[in-house]
């Protein structure tokens, strides 16, 4: 079988968000990149799907040539091959313009995917719309926040999704769209050799035509950023004389 899984190139997880000037971006001067948990997990899947099943598996990225990294780390995991749709500018690109991105490369490999992973969604946008939008321009039947996958012997996939009190169970014929959670497995950590053959395992680079203007119907208007909870602190004193504050905090809390 053929496994396609799709990540993107984020923000480093627990990192502080800045927004550019315009409040249409996300500044990016001081941060580290990787990709998300979720499609971490994905990715893990996908490598384990073909350990079990054989065939090949695929990561795609559409992002900046640094994306590359993040690619190379996906096949550290053991994707044998990477397609890189390279952007040449660096604002976010929206749900629509991603979408039809991806599914003209899709339709481009020479093998069609009989299973292609997304994550549930991405860890800086989070809008839960890619995937979606990718099987629907594609025909393909798709389910969402997956945390347990089983290819079956009749071409079939078996997906389970957690719901209160239980799990939900579908079963899908393939080709079919999953979008999986954090959770679905615990992602191997990449060994040296695994390092080292990632570097030589081939990237496949396009430049994808960007959708916009009267085509798409979707405008950045501004991201917000959440409020914090805000901290607080107190000055108990300094030196000796704050240690009767400190008993009486103590005393407060139940401590002493």
């Amino acid at each position: 079988m053929n496994v396609l899984v799709c990540v993107k190139r984020v923000p480093l997880t627990g990192g502080k968000i800045v927004l550019t000037d315009d409040e249409r971006a996300i500044s990016t001067r001081h941060l580290g990149f990787t990709v998300s948990p979720h499609e971490e997990c994905g990715a893990e899947e996908a490598v384990r799907l073909i350990e079990q099943h054989g065939g090949a598996s695929t990561v795609l990225t559409l992002g900046p040539p640094e994306a590359e990294e993040q690619l190379r780390d996906m096949m550290a995991l053991g994707i044998d091959r990477a397609v890189h749709l390279v952007t040449d500018d660096s604002n976010e690109w929206d749900p629509q313009a991603t979408a039809t991105a991806i599914v003209e490369a899709i339709e481009a490999q020479p093998e069609p995917p009989d299973l292609i992973l997304f994550g549930n969604e991405s860890a800086d946008a989070g809008n839960y719309q890619v995937a979606i939008r990718v099987a629907h321009k594609l025909g393909l039947p798709v389910v969402t926040g997956i945390k347990g996958i089983e290819v079956q012997d009749d071409g079939r996939v078996r997906l389970e999704q957690e719901m209160p009190g239980g799990r939900d169970v579908y079963e899908l014929p393939m080709p079919a769209v999953v979008t999986v959670k954090e959770g679905l497995n615990l992602p191997r950590y990449p060994s040296v050799p695994g390092r080292l053959r990632a570097k030589r395992k081939p990237v496949d680079g396009t430049t994808p035509t960007r959708v916009g203007g009267p085509q798409s119907k979707l405008e950045m208007v501004r991201l917000v950023l959440p409020p914090g909870s805000g901290k607080q602190t107190e000055v108990l004193g300094s030196g000796a004389d704050a240690a009767p504050a400190v008993v009486n905090v103590l005393s407060e809390l139940g401590l002493v």
